[in-house]
């Protein structure tokens, strides 16, 4: 029978692998680099394969790295939740948590049910906002944890789901053959408005903005109401939206990274939190309305 793999080495590997180097992944263990080196030295040996190749200074998992990744994760909070389980110690305090209205609907009542059930003297103060004031508030200090959308360049975040990025509009209007086509798209500095845009343009495809809102109700009831074309990641996906697609002349769209802040100071509430949120959106199924 083989040998288990070493979860401490596994926890290494992830925090190389999300750090991109083995230097502030040695800080992030406690360990000194070359003990770091050493590990992972170890666990290729263990599994015959190797687990990362040089990419300037940084270093990035292989194609057989990403695969034991996904593994080591699942791992990781298996442990964490076995644990916790055990953990007689019930946890009281409070937790401000921050997520776009885009994910809250869809991600919130599942993530809050499974941690008031652990933990039911916690308190949770959830905060609603765009992604780029919700990096601004965790690094002011003014939450605890945040799901965002992940954009590398506005900086690191822990990813923790991926989904496709969707045109909608209506089930029961045709605005889509509208030309030039209406959109409804979040303000300037949104990202996934400026994948949308850009493909239209480079499609050659005409639009015009018909509707600007940081507000996905908004946004929404727009689409629903068949007043123009939309883009939500599938999770956002409501009863009486049609996703559309090249077929009708919308042009394939990047995927949506979902990311996890997590504050620098220890809340152990915090964490278990934490916890919870990459449970819940490990498991959770497609959005709504998705055509198969």
């Amino acid at each position: 029978m083989p040998s288990p793999l070493d979860l401490d080495q596994l926890k290494t590997f992830v925090a190389i692998a999300e750090t991109g180097s083995f230097t502030r992944a040695a800080d992030l263990v406690h360990k000194t680099q070359s003990a770091v080196s050493m590990q992972m030295r170890r666990l290729e040996e263990r599994v015959g394969k190797a687990l990362f190749a040089r990419d300037g200074r940084a270093s990035k998992p292989t194609e057989d790295g990403e695969r034991l990744l996904a593994y080591a994760r699942r791992m990781m909070r298996l442990n964490d939740e076995t644990l916790a389980a055990f953990d007689e110690a019930e946890l009281t305090g409070r937790v401000r948590l921050g997520t776009p209205d885009d994910y809250a609907d869809r991600f919130l009542p599942e993530i809050l049910a499974r941690f008031a059930r652990s933990n039911p003297r916690a308190e949770v103060t959830v905060v609603c906002a765009p992604t780029p004031l919700l990096v601004q508030s965790m690094a002011a200090g003014e939450l605890d944890v945040a799901i965002i959308t992940h954009v590398r360049e506005k900086g690191s975040a822990e990813v923790i789901r991926r989904e496709p990025l969707l045109w909608v509009g209506s089930q029961r209007h045709a605005v889509h053959e509208i030309d030039p086509i209406p959109l409804a798209l979040g303000r300037p500095t949104c990202d996934w408005r400026r994948a949308a845009l850009d493909g239209l343009e480079r499609s050659g495809r005409r639009h015009h903005l018909l509707y600007v809102s940081w507000n996905s109700t908004a946004v929404g009831a727009a689409v629903l109401a068949g007043l123009a074309v939309s883009v939500l990641p599938e999770s956002a996906l409501r009863t009486g939206m049609r996703v559309l697609g090249e077929h009708e002349g919308f042009p394939k769209l990047p995927p949506v990274d979902i990311g996890l802040l997590r504050g620098r100071g220890k809340n152990p509430v915090a964490e278990a939190l934490a916890g919870h949120i990459v449970s819940s959106l490990d498991n959770l199924s497609p959005g709504f309305g998705r055509a198969e």
